[in-house]
């Protein structure tokens, strides 16, 4: 595993207690990703401030201002720049090509920056923000909350402790049965605009492996696109070899009629298996608050199994915990705390990416230079 600087958080650190200073944030995008994914999380946690949200669409804008009275709604960026000073941290939620360019602007408007994923589309974009906001001494994240999901933080015990021994195959999945697509950008757009499932959830697949197991030396990756009237990969498997040893097999697909196992990891004393996903993302799809008492407790009946065939015993899990990312935020922005998500396993991930569309397109295992 990664050293523990790296690590995610532990569940309720960070959350309630907070002194400091209320830091104001400006929210760039109120899609799904801002509606669902940022807005509330940001709003539940003590000693930041929702305060601002762009968005060119007036339903979205009232939506908004409906749900936390008092924001601004920006109708462009341009405004929200002249505005910088109101503001302590942008949040980029939009489309995935606009990620860099928009990090790049708020970083020269003065802001502290959380990039939804992908953090950029290659990395080479990746290094130059990073670089950029090291040479203006800002703060740079971007939002891997499924390091927070509950089976992750579970797994990410076990392996600490020794349960599993030596893990040498760590299988994961994000599978949905969507066949007929509906049109979005994210499926009917190209590689160029960051559509398709390897931007979407290959960044979630690929960091949390990167973050269990370290830095991947090769690549083998199955790229298609297979539904009709999808230019967008939906189907995709990667392979990832690591340094150490382990093996990281990743499945992505919206035409899974039977999911597999969310984990299957294996180790040389015991493995471990979890199914179905977080269920977080559902109780903030429902509008509900992320502070709530029972926020990311996992019931008894959906606990993942350790052991051998024949001597498995379910593990308590770990409660799912996505606020700590926005806490990790504040004490960064703060009071110069490590960042939640550090950038340099961030862009390896984008190498990965890279490295899989390449080995897609010359039927290859691909080398990553220099690991």
């Amino acid at each position: 595993m990664e050293d523990m600087a790296d690590a995610p958080t532990s569940p309720g650190q960070g959350i309630s207690g907070h002194d400091g200073p209320e830091l104001h944030v400006a929210l760039v995008g109120y899609g799904k990703g801002g509606e669902v994914f940022h807005a509330p999380l940001i709003d539940a946690v003590p000693g930041l401030r929702l305060s601002a949200v762009v968005t060119g669409s007036p339903e979205r804008g009232r939506a908004a201002q409906e749900r936390y009275p008092g924001i601004t709604v920006y109708p462009t960026v341009a405004d929200l720049w002249a505005d910088a000073g109101r503001y302590e941290i942008a949040v980029v939620s939009t489309p995935n090509d606009t990620h860099a360019p928009l990090a790049r602007a708020a970083l020269e408007a003065g802001l502290a920056v959380v990039v939804d994923k992908p953090f950029a589309l290659t990395a080479g974009q990746a290094r130059e923000l990073t670089d950029l906001a090291d040479k203006l001494g800002r703060v740079l994240t971007v939002y891997q909350n499924r390091r927070w999901d509950a089976d992750f933080l579970t797994l990410w015990k076990l392996i600490e402790e020794g349960a599993l021994g030596r893990v040498h195959r760590f299988e994961s999945r994000f599978e949905r049965w969507r066949p007929e697509a509906k049109g979005t950008w994210r499926e009917s757009g190209g590689v160029e605009a960051g559509a398709g499932l390897l931007y979407d959830l290959g960044p979630h697949l690929i960091d949390q492996a990167v973050n269990l197991f370290g830095p991947v030396t090769s690549v083998y990756a199955e790229i298609d696109a297979r539904r009709e009237g999808v230019n967008a990969d939906d189907d995709v498997f990667l392979s990832l070899s690591h340094a150490r040893g382990t093996r990281s097999q990743l499945w992505m697909s919206a035409l899974s009629a039977q999911n597999g196992p969310r984990f299957r990891v294996l180790g040389n004393e015991a493995a471990f298996t979890s199914h179905g996903l977080d269920g977080q993302e559902a109780r903030l799809t429902a509008g509900e608050r992320p502070d709530a008492a029972d926020w990311g407790v996992v019931p008894e009946a959906e606990w993942g199994l350790l052991g051998v065939d024949g001597r498995t015993e379910p593990v308590p899990s770990a409660r799912g915990a996505y606020p700590e990312f926005y806490a990790g935020v504040r004490d960064a922005v703060g009071e110069g705390e490590p960042l939640p998500v550090d950038l340099h396993e961030v862009v390896h991930g984008l190498e990965i990416i890279e490295a899989a569309r390449r080995s897609a397109r010359t039927n290859s295992v691909v080398a990553l230079p220099g690991r």
